[in-house]
């Protein structure tokens, strides 16, 4: 399953991005974490050593390589130069999945608490005063886009703060997003924004209240949210210790807090995985691209890279893998 984490500036989805992906690592399933946040902490939360985390390839900084390798013999695009983050795999694609040779994360990722971290990278100064932080998430949209996740594994994101994901198709990747919010006004703002966005593109949000104290700051979630709350997480020692740079085994984490990382993950196996929605969506805000900007900013016919007869899903893996083989 694939999973967003969102929400405003410090409502807490870092840590909880790092949480959830340390719970899950533990039980033993198959993880990948991306940091798409323009604030990049999520090694630091997961205990990467900062040596590590500077020695790791930004996915942004590398489009594309990445572009190069994920349109594998795909007829449809001629080129790197005319695929854009938007630009939907099809028959000839190279498809990716979460086993030890995808490689995404040979290239991009680095082992953080038993699972594979990647990041789109931060602002370089070549960046500043001329891009925006899409040009960087784009890379894990395309990720997302060619990724066939199967049964007990995951892929955890760790998306910039506010509602800006709804810039481009990518709040469609997910199959479930968890919107962190603190029980303020401004906590439950950004939910009113994404169920705004979300409404009409089948997005499944839930929130997930974090630094909550007391019985009268879930009522003022649940006031604001309705059945949107999901379930709360209280105030953390075990947070505290992490904030100040420790990482403590996952046993050490309050008992009321363990169980709403258990009951989280079990509200993701409870998704339905829906392939043909999947695709359907990316062709959808492909067209919207390519007709907004991105046909005349390549100069190509981007709606001819949509493959009518494609659809994402484990057949299509495995097709992928018998016409390009494992990656080298």
């Amino acid at each position: 399953m694939k999973i967003a984490f969102a929400g405003k500036g410090g409502s807490g989805k870092t840590t909880l991005s790092a949480l959830f992906t340390r719970f899950l690592a533990d039980a033993g399933h198959t993880v990948a974490a991306i940091d798409a946040d323009i604030n990049q902490n999520l090694g630091q939360a997961l205990g990467v050593p900062a040596d590590r985390l500077a020695a790791l390839p930004p996915l942004g900084g590398h489009l594309t390589e990445i572009k190069e390798l994920l349109r594998g013999a795909n007829p449809r695009i001629g080129g790197p130069e005319t695929m854009v983050k938007t630009t939907p795999p099809g028959r000839g694609s190279r498809l990716l999945d979460l086993s030890p040779d995808n490689p995404v994360h040979r290239r991009f990722g680095v082992r953080a608490a038993g699972a594979v971290l990647m990041a789109t990278g931060p602002f370089t100064e070549e960046d500043l005063g001329v891009a925006c932080y899409h040009s960087k998430v784009g890379a894990a949209e395309m990720y997302l886009n060619h990724l066939v996740d199967g049964a007990g594994e995951y892929v955890v994101v760790d998306m910039t703060a506010g509602a800006d994901s709804f810039a481009s198709g990518l709040f469609t990747r997910f199959d479930l997003t968890f919107l962190v919010a603190e029980p303020t006004l401004r906590g439950v703002g950004v939910h009113r924004q994404y169920a705004e966005y979300a409404r009409d593109h089948g997005v499944r949000i839930m929130v997930i209240g974090n630094k909550v104290e007391d019985a009268a700051d879930e009522a003022f979630l649940r006031e604001h949210v309705g059945d949107a709350l999901a379930a709360c997480f209280g105030r953390s020692g075990f947070v505290r210790s992490m904030e100040k740079g420790a990482h403590p085994g996952l046993g050490e984490l309050e008992p009321e807090n363990l169980k709403t990382l258990a009951w989280m993950r079990d509200a993701v196996d409870s998704v339905p995985k829906d392939w043909a929605a999947f695709t359907r969506q990316g062709v959808e805000f492909h067209l919207r691209n390519a007709e907004a900007w991105a046909g005349a900013a390549t100069g190509a016919d981007l709606g001819a890279q949509v493959d009518p007869e494609f659809v994402m899903g484990p057949e299509a893996l495995a097709a992928s893998r018998a016409l390009l083989g494992a990656p080298a």
